[in-house]
């Protein structure tokens, strides 16, 4: 049986005090946060981590642990893409493993 209060459905941490309170106070939005970074990449062609924070008005630092989350629950994937984040470094371009705009009907 999953345990449904481990990583990923739960904030992680390493092993030091500080780790553990921030994810311990991280864990009541953390769920809301992942459902919203998903649903932004699943309408998306691919966006990195930055671009999701900034469509959300949020903190990388709040968002950047949500997508290492929805990558390993399998729902987002590394497309391959790189673009420049906001330090200038190449990121990683993430993208639904079964994006919206692939699961729309087009009209009869």
């Amino acid at each position: 049986m999953a345990d449904l209060f481990a990583y990923p459905d739960h904030p992680g941490a390493k092993a030091r005090d500080t780790a553990f309170a921030a994810a311990e106070d991280a864990a009541p939005r953390a769920p809301r946060l992942r459902a919203r970074a998903f649903a932004i990449i699943a309408k998306s062609n691919g966006l990195t981590a930055d671009q999701v924070a900034a469509r959300m008005g949020a903190s990388i630092l709040s968002i950047r642990p949500r997508i290492t989350e929805l990558t390993r629950l399998g729902l987002i994937r590394d497309c391959g893409e790189r673009r420049l984040n906001a330090s200038g470094k190449k990121a990683i371009v993430w993208m639904a493993v079964q994006p919206d705009r692939l699961n729309r009907k087009e009209p009869s």
